[in-house]
């Protein structure tokens, strides 16, 4: 899918979770919402393996890419999902901040913004995933 960078996993989803949320907050990121879509599935009777978004960042990131287009602001604050498949398998997905400056059509004077978030958007999703 375009823009989406997903990778295996080799914790569990509750594991690869808690390293998650510790890389954010190592990095001086906020995590601002959990959604635990399995969860709201039993709360319906429904089963679904586990799939748990996290938003997080902070406004010193998004702000300026929000200042050259609001409608931004529908993709931020930046999204994981932890989910796990048919298969047994751990995988952590999340959309590409280059991609989403595209989408909104932000010009270059934001590439340093774009250029950062991506990089410690990466590390964090690496350092949830493996244990190297």
């Amino acid at each position: 899918m375009e823009g989406l960078t997903t990778l295996a996993s080799h914790f569990t989803p509750e594991e690869t979770l808690r390293r998650l949320e510790a890389e954010i907050a190592a990095r001086g990121m906020a995590v601002l919402a959990k959604i635990d879509h399995a969860a709201g599935a039993a709360s319906v009777g429904l089963a679904l393996r586990p799939t748990v978004v996290v938003l997080f960042g902070n406004a010193k990131a998004g702000t300026p890419l929000m200042q050259q287009s609001q409608l931004m602001g529908i993709d931020l604050p930046l999204k994981v999902l932890v989910w796990r498949d048919a298969e047994d398998r751990t995988w952590l997905s999340y959309v590409d901040p280059h991609w989403l400056a595209k989408r909104h059509g932000l010009g270059s004077n934001t590439d340093a913004t774009t250029n950062t978030m991506t990089a410690t958007l990466g590390a964090v999703a690496r350092t949830a995933t493996t244990s190297g």
